[in-house]
């Protein structure tokens, strides 16, 4: 591709090849389709307009040393999904359609997988949608799953390095027992005005506090939230924070370095005690956090003084990286070469 300078890519969207489409229909779905086009035909009553039944996925490929694409915990992304399917009465996506659909994407834009130690990968992006024409609140008779992929730099402009979240108390993410747990558009579009707020104070995101009571840590806006104090590596329990696939993968790495994990309520008043701190999601891996201010309650917590990362956010960056890139042995089965 030599019109594309991998290192100055961000994290947006660029056109590639093909997309691959199957549809819901009569109960069952459709064999794999391969589009050139970058639009859909939607009925103006399809659910998802009208409803929200959406949900979608976030994965990536990378290239590695010795030229092999490889795809990270792509099962995983298969299995989020169907809970999102569950969580807004969608049709299930049989998890061998899903795995072959985003293969099929991949081998077909191969050429956009960005080169190794480029600083870029290649983002998959599946998507659902409930297609069917009616109005009244009832779940779409037929739906369409699509996977694209677009070549991206790092989610958050600085990289790998420190940069500061917000803490807003008048803002929910998403509701207790809500769809905060599965991946839905609704979800992201409640953070937005939250997140503009905090752009313009020059945050990088907000770290949104429990919806009840405004005493637990909950999670960012665009990722899972972890501390770490004492060698032990700390991210929050809720009912209403989405099940990072990153943050999983990090807490059985962190076991492996030797730390201790508590997956719990993290009280506010916690945050003074950690050591370290980070925001971990597919786009960003890690995003450590330099410090977290409180708006409301007008108080800060520094993590970093140097504009450094901490030596454990570091050493769990490093190590995830390498085995997405196959510089480390897998011995997880998380990578699917493709």
């Amino acid at each position: 591709m030599e019109n594309i300078n991998w290192s100055d890519l961000t994290f947006g969207y660029m056109k590639t090849d093909c997309n691959v489409r199957c549809y819901y229909r009569d109960g069952k779905w459709s064999d794999l389709e391969i589009s050139d086009s970058e639009y859909l035909n939607l009925h103006i009553a399809a659910t998802c307009l009208h409803y929200g039944q959406e949900s979608f996925e976030g994965l990536k490929a990378f290239k590695g040393k010795d030229g092999k694409v490889r795809i990270f915990r792509m099962r995983e992304n298969a299995l989020r999904m169907l809970s999102s399917s569950h969580g807004i009465m969608m049709a299930e996506l049989p998890v061998e359609l899903f795995e072959k659909a985003v293969l099929e994407a991949v081998r077909r834009n191969i050429r956009f997988v960005p080169p190794y130690e480029s600083g870029a990968s290649l983002y998959i992006r599946p998507l659902m949608l409930g297609t069917s024409a009616q109005v009244g609140v009832n779940p779409s008779k037929e739906y369409t799953f699509i996977v694209f992929v677009t070549p991206v730099g790092p989610y958050f402009k600085e990289g790998f390095k420190p940069t500061p979240y917000a803490i807003l108390r008048g803002y929910d993410r998403a509701a207790p027992q809500g769809t905060g747990t599965i991946k839905v558009g609704g979800n992201y579009a409640a953070s937005l005005v939250a997140g503009d707020i905090a752009h313009k104070k020059g945050y990088s995101a907000v770290l949104y506090l429990d919806s009840k009571e405004k005493k637990f840590v909950d999670e960012c806006g665009p990722a899972n939230f972890f501390g770490i104090k004492n060698n032990t590596y700390i991210t929050p329990e809720s009912h209403s924070i989405l099940p990072s696939i990153t943050n999983k993968s990090l807490m059985e790495l962190a076991k492996e370095i030797g730390l201790k994990v508590e997956r719990r309520p993290v009280p506010v008043e916690e945050l003074a005690t950690f050591e370290e701190a980070g925001a971990c999601g597919t786009a960003a891996v890690i995003s450590p956090v330099s410090r977290i201010d409180d708006l409301d309650e007008n108080k800060s917590y520094v993590y970093s003084k140097d504009g450094q990362p901490g030596p454990v956010c570091v050493k769990l960056y490093n190590k995830l990286r390498a085995i997405q890139y196959g510089d480390e042995e897998d011995r997880y089965g998380w990578i699917t070469i493709v």
